[in-house]
């Protein structure tokens, strides 16, 4: 057989077949007089056990493996490992797919740093229940990265812990309020007096749970910190820092 001959019997390009060649998973065939290689049988033997392996999912460093004959891996203990592979996968598969049912089971009301977790999408809710604040929006853009970093559980425990803060309407406006407080220190300057009576709003609307929950956002650490002091107005920052010491104390 000559190598188109080869691909179109097994169902691949002679392109593939080349490439196969180049990786020296199918040996080099003998070639006639006029130069020609002259494919055997055997040759579509192996090239169609490399499809079906390829198939299967396994990549061909793995196929490689099977058909040497000293690997020291036989077809079934590949075959195991890419199984655990397809069902991690799966699993994978499954819990995205939750995640998507859950937000398009939402009616549209999506939020806008979406899509994030159901437990932030409805705490994020709860919060939109208030005038639009600057400070609000960047709370909430805080929350969707945490919602990122942090794992599963400490999410689900965080945001329920979170989640107190915006649990009936009195407390929702109680941090509106807050909301606003920051909001007017956007022009400030740090030592205006304007910025304790925020930071104790601030500390007052954080709930107690929270302070059981203070290691569930990994990777937010003091360069985190900084960052989002940064990010804000100087008195702004300054309000968040005593906010942050006053509940610290709290606590103990």
């Amino acid at each position: 057989m000559r190598i188109g001959e080869l691909a179109v019997t097994v169902g691949v390009t002679t392109r593939t077949v080349r490439h196969y060649h180049h990786l020296g998973l199918l040996p080099e065939p003998e070639r006639r007089p006029n130069g020609y290689r002259e494919y055997t049988l055997r040759h579509a033997v192996v090239l169609a056990r490399i499809r079906r392996l390829t198939e299967l999912g396994l990549g061909l460093a793995e196929v490689r493996d099977v058909l040497a004959d000293d690997a020291g891996r036989d077809l079934a203990e590949v075959l195991e490992e890419l199984d655990a592979d397809l069902a991690r996968q799966e699993a994978a598969i499954r819990e995205r797919r939750e995640r998507l049912r859950a937000l398009l089971d939402r009616d549209g009301n999506l939020p806008a740093e979406g899509p994030v977790s159901p437990e932030l999408a409805a705490l994020l809710t709860g919060m939109a229940h208030g005038p639009e604040s600057p400070m609000a929006a960047r709370d909430r853009e805080v929350l969707a990265l945490i919602d990122t970093v942090a794992s599963p559980e400490s999410r689900k425990r965080l945001m329920a812990a979170l989640g107190s803060a915006f649990e009936t309407p009195a407390a929702v406006a109680r941090a509106h309020e807050v909301y606003a407080l920051l909001d007017a220190l956007a022009d400030a300057d740090p030592d205006d007096p304007r910025v304790d009576e925020a930071a104790r709003a601030l500390a007052d609307c954080l709930p107690d749970s929270l302070l059981t929950e203070a290691d569930l956002a990994p990777g937010l650490d003091d360069g985190f910190l900084r960052a989002l002091y940064a990010d804000v107005a100087p008195a702004q920052a300054e309000a968040i820092r005593r906010a942050m010491r006053m509940f610290t104390e709290r606590g103990r």
